[in-house]
């Protein structure tokens, strides 16, 4: 908890001084008065620390986690399990504490962590170099947009699949619009990218092509094929990819992709209301020094023993400003190392493991909810499909304590009856069937 010392007026008037300023009314000078506010924070008076407690409390009661109901949402974060081995490790305080490792000599265990990170990553991926980590799938998205954009000046524009998560796409064009670059939507084919019109979209002014695996809607993409497409225009290939899923599913750097980013949540990290969490981000060689925020490198000192250092970081804070791809930096370094934890925790045959067995799961709940599906393909971890009177469904499932999925009206009007359902190691069979068991009772009232 962060020590909290509060100033006096003599303390604020040694300030002053000392910039050689009478008053703090001349410290704002330069703020336009159109922009100020002249009155008094409009805020209630100040309770003791007990009310603002039991306030708290009662506002915290109204939350559902999902350690208190069945919960089959997903769409991005993942209700897996969390080892107790990680909160032993990330909490210990040489990890809890460190900022930016500006002095190596004393900063090994923390470059250490991130160089292991690292290396997981490129393993996982199946690409040669990995970051140290991003805030978040969606802002890795809009950072290998910038790369994109840096490594390909002299196009401007960028297409991207609507099986891309709806975050993503919405903070890619965000950003590229300071960039002045156009992002060309492509739409989907029976819960798939359509690849013809990939084809059709892809020409000599794409910078890059984003698809991601499995899709928003679950769907295993064929990427190999929608890659070649990119590669032949000599658009650079981005695909979003789910860290877990990765563990069953060919590395996207031996399908031809370029840039691999995504949501780190799934490895080590609970949901906690949405965040934080962490994004990875790895490449091949081509665009090392392209990518955003620091790389971690192994040495050896003067005299010979293993050590760590950054090797580069390409944050507006270390270099100059227009030569930066980001301003990363420390914020998600703890999030990243509860990754690094958990996949060695794993260990590769865990991962296989884990993958097979919500691969198996994931299609035993589409059998047995019996819906009509939106992608029939092969999913792994969650699946798409349309319920008649959703919103009679979700209240049965609420009342059964059953977060029955991701409503999937919200981000495509397109399926305002439809519903992703994701599985965990967490899901069960016997959850799978109660839920199963809300559409037979639908099913037998009707009938």
């Amino acid at each position: 908890m962060s020590r909290y010392t509060s100033a006096t007026d003599r303390d604020r008037e040694a300030m002053l001084a000392a910039i050689g300023l009478g008053s703090v009314e001349e410290l704002f000078a330069e703020i336009p008065e159109g922009v100020r506010l002249r009155r008094a924070l409009d805020l209630p008076p100040g309770r003791s620390e007990q009310e603002v407690y039991a306030e708290l409390r009662d506002l915290a009661a109204r939350n559902v986690s999902a350690e208190d109901e069945i919960s089959f949402l997903g769409a991005g974060m993942y209700d897996h399990y969390v080892p107790a081995l990680v909160d032993a490790l990330v909490s210990r305080a040489e990890f809890l504490t460190p900022y930016t490792p500006y002095q190596p000599e004393v900063s090994q265990g923390t470059l250490q962590a991130m160089f292991e990170y690292q290396t997981a990553i490129s393993e996982l991926t199946g690409l040669p170099v990995s970051n140290a980590s991003v805030y978040d799938g969606p802002s890795g998205v809009g950072a290998a947009g910038y790369l994109a954009r840096l490594a390909r000046p002299d196009r401007r524009r960028l297409v991207v699949s609507r099986g891309v998560h709806p975050h993503s796409r919405e903070t890619l064009v965000t950003t590229a619009a300071g960039w002045e670059v156009e992002v060309v939507e492509v739409p989907l084919a029976v819960g798939a990218t359509d690849a013809d019109a990939l084809a059709a979209e892809v020409d000599e002014r794409t910078a890059a092509v984003f698809l991601q695996q499995p899709n928003f809607l679950g769907a295993i993409e064929d990427l190999e094929p929608l890659a070649a497409v990119a590669r032949e225009a000599g658009a650079i290939v981005v695909c979003a990819c789910d860290p877990i899923a990765l563990g069953i599913l060919r590395p996207p750097g031996e399908v031809g992709v370029d840039v691999a980013v995504g949501e780190g949540q799934p490895l080590g990290n609970r949901l906690d209301f949405g965040g934080p969490s962490f994004g990875f981000f790895a490449a091949t060689e081509a665009y090392l020094r392209r990518m955003p925020g620091r790389i971690a490198g192994e040495t050896t000192d003067v005299e010979g023993r293993r050590g760590f250092v950054l090797t580069l970081q390409t944050r507006e804070q270390h270099i100059r400003r227009e030569k930066a791809t980001h301003n990363i930096c420390t914020a998600q370094a703890l999030n990243a190392l509860a990754g690094t934890v958990y996949l060695s925790w794993l260990g590769k045959q865990g991962i296989v493991e884990l993958g097979r067995l919500m691969l198996k799961r994931t299609h035993y709940a589409r059998e047995a909810l019996g819906l009509e599906r939106i992608n029939p393909g092969p999913v792994v971890r969650e699946f798409a499909v349309r319920v008649p009177d959703l919103d009679a469904f979700c209240e049965r499932a609420r009342a059964a304590g059953i977060n029955p999925g991701y409503r999937l009206g919200h981000d495509y009007p397109e399926y305002d009856d439809g519903l992703l359902v994701a599985i965990t190691e967490r899901r069960s069979r016997e959850h799978i069937d109660r839920l199963a068991a809300l559409v037979e009772a639908k099913a037998g009232v009707a009938a």
